[in-house]
């Protein structure tokens, strides 16, 4: 959990000082969700890989090596290096930590504690998401940016050099916490050398899931989320410098409130929310959807705090049992690390889509407002349709897979109904 904790702590802050590094080379606004695309592409392109890298060794071998990665990415951009280009290579290490960091809880942890444990991850890494981002809006604050210059450091000139080297700090020490990670005794497969044959085992995996009655669902609504969270993240930062009128450092950290929520709901699924009862969250996910149309009528930053923290905890609150009950039909239909890259593949095809219409919208001119209309109302429709589907799935007596009275895969069953 520390390890999640630092690691994540460091990837928000780098975003926010990615952003800055962005606009002090007066790049247009459009830039700004490439910058997302660029880190979420490696999700997608290496999901084939990572997955089978991730069971191949020890969890905490593979955080390791993939926070170098990150430590790499990170030096790339104090070096210089554009930084949609740096970022790629941080979504890089992202990409290959993501299946680790998940995967151990369902090789350490019984099926019972599993939505207790994504509670506790989910609710750290939102509590790194808020300080990082605060972290990183903090830095470019005019105090923050005189104490920063007033630092005796060689070859370090400038303030945004600064920022990007104290975030790199973060990721050394969330390397060395990897490395007190405990080997949970799991036997590792061995990792195949031919692409072809990962690749066709990856399609396998995804096709696996997606006809899994359970895991189509639970993968569709996390598919959803983290798309819509990425496009939001960026659409906070317009929304609150066009219409609430903040400067950007107060804009980026405004960002954490939505992450306040999101621990909120993410505490309350894991007290109340049992693996079984899981798919009956999925209406709160339409419901968020339609409260994000409230932005468009807030006036100030004081009404603006509530309502992002009420999207939030709706979105914590329905994300977390999806995600712990995708985990468990991820393990035992094809094994953690396959399952984890898999999701990780679907959620970032997602990011890619939404980022890029978000870009887009930002290319047309579209006004925020109208940004934000469309972004609820399609966060709301597709809910719908999950839900339509899951209901679907309940009449299919004789065909669905189904979690017994132990959480446990058995074999269908007639006359007998999903959980919710």
């Amino acid at each position: 959990m520390a390890a999640q904790f630092f690691s994540a702590l460091a990837d928000n802050a780098l975003l926010i000082v990615a952003i800055a590094v962005l606009r002090d080379l007066q790049v247009p606004d459009e830039y700004v969700p490439i910058l997302k695309i660029s880190f979420a592409v490696s999700y997608v392109a290496l999901a084939a890989f990572v997955g089978a890298f991730a069971d191949s060794m020890p969890k905490w071998r593979v955080m390791f090596i993939s926070n170098g990665i990150k430590i790499l990415g990170c030096m790339m951009m104090l070096l210089g290096t554009h930084p949609l280009i740096a970022y790629a290579v941080v979504g890089l290490g992202a990409a290959a930590y993501s299946p680790a960091k998940y995967g151990i809880l369902t090789e350490y942890l019984p099926h019972r504690l599993l939505v207790l444990a994504n509670g506790w991850i989910e609710g750290l890494t939102v509590a790194a998401i808020i300080l990082g981002v605060t972290l990183g809006g903090a830095l470019f604050t005019d105090g923050a940016i005189r104490v920063l210059l007033a630092v005796p450091l060689p070859f370090l000139d400038t303030h945004i050099e600064m920022a990007v080297a104290l975030v790199g700090l973060i990721y050394i020490v969330a390397a060395i916490i990897n490395l007190h990670v405990p080997d949970t005794g799991v036997d590792h497969k061995p990792l195949k050398k031919n692409p072809l044959y990962l690749m066709h085992e990856f399609g396998h995996c995804v096709a696996l899931l997606w006809r899994d009655k359970l895991g189509q669902i639970s993968l569709a609504v996390t598919t959803l989320f983290w798309g819509a969270a990425a496009a939001l993240q960026l659409i906070v930062i317009k929304w609150a410098e066009d219409k609430l009128g903040m400067a950007y450092s107060s804009a980026s950290m405004l960002q954490g409130t939505v992450a306040v929520g999101v621990a909120i709901g993410a505490t309350l699924a894991a007290r109340f929310i049992t693996l079984k009862k899981s798919v009956r969250v999925i209406p709160l996910g339409i419901v968020m959807g339609f409260v994000v149309l409230i932005m468009n009528f807030v006036p100030d930053s004081k009404i603006a705090i509530p309502i992002l923290i009420a999207i939030g905890a709706l979105s914590g609150f329905f994300v977390v049992p999806m995600n712990a009950l995708l985990q468990h039909r991820g393990h035992i239909l094809m094994g953690a690390g396959h399952s984890i890259a898999v999701q990780n593949f679907n959620e970032n095809v997602s990011v890619l889509l939404m980022a890029a219409i978000y870009f887009l919208m930002l290319k047309a001119n579209m006004s925020i407002s109208w940004v934000i209309t469309l972004f609820g109302l399609f966060v709301s429709g597709i809910m719908c349709l999950i839900r339509l589907r899951h209901l679907q799935n309940q009449c299919q007596h004789d065909s669905v897979a189904h979690l017994d009275d132990n959480g446990v895969h058995g074999q269908p069953r007639k006359k007998r109904k999903l959980p919710g």
